[in-house]
């Protein structure tokens, strides 16, 4: 019997309300989604047609309008406060886009501080496994730098290392790709496929990159939401 799939998304709608007016625009429309674990899925389409709200929402950053979102059969309408953070923490990696390092830390205090929301094992241990994720992305001698002493390139992988601290159910990759060169694009792209296929973890990565779709197993086109993005695991 198949297991049931990971994510599903019923008939989702995001609006949001227009600064200074009483009106609201549609910032996402989805009408399905699911899924499965052990599959990695790119999310295309152009600027402003809801990829990072569609992130946001699945990492339960954002409520949605309408619809509903499930994650291993958890509704997150259900998730608040801290336990919607709790949740969060153990379940969802979230790579974004603008990487959301903090400036005042080291890359290696950036990735530990994921593990220490997200998990109870000792102190020692976390750090190890911080250290563990750095030095396999190749920041083995940037570790302790601070963001800022970091290239884009180097932050990106950061941002990957904190994504993956926590072994998540569910990776999110917001254009992980976007604005590094091509030995760090495929670091990046690489290590997130690894996940997905040996552990059977969930990789949703957002992409403007077209020439990158074929290393993915589907393709969801949020600029074609008439196009079936549902799929029986």
């Amino acid at each position: 019997m198949p297991a049931p799939p990971v994510i599903v998304v019923h008939d989702l709608i995001k609006r949001f309300r227009v600064p200074g007016a009483t009106t609201t625009f549609v910032a996402l429309t989805l009408p399905s989604l699911e899924v499965c674990g052990g599959e990695a899925v790119a999310v295309v389409g152009p600027s402003g047609s809801g990829k990072t709200t569609l992130f946001h929402i699945l990492a339960g950053l954002l409520s949605p309008s309408q619809g509903e979102v499930l994650i291993h059969g958890v509704s997150l309408g259900v998730l608040h406060g801290k336990d919607r953070d709790r949740w969060r923490a153990r379940t969802i990696g979230y790579a974004f886009q603008s990487f959301n390092l903090l400036a005042a830390f080291s890359a290696l205090e950036n990735v530990c501080l994921a593990l220490d929301l997200g998990t109870t094992v000792p102190r020692a241990a976390r750090r190890a496994r911080a250290r563990a994720l750095l030095d396999e992305l190749g920041l083995g001698s940037r570790m302790h730098h601070r963001p800022g002493e970091l290239s884009t390139g180097e932050q990106q992988r950061v941002a990957v290392a904190r994504a993956l601290a926590n072994a998540p159910e569910v990776l999110l990759a917001d254009e992980p790709t976007a604005s590094v060169d091509p030995e760090t694009r495929e670091v990046v792209l690489s290590r997130l496929l690894r996940e997905v296929h040996i552990s059977k973890k969930v990789l949703l990565v957002a992409t403007h990159d077209r020439s990158l779709l074929t290393r993915f197993d589907r393709v969801v086109h949020l600029d074609q939401p008439d196009l079936p993005a549902a799929t029986p695991c």
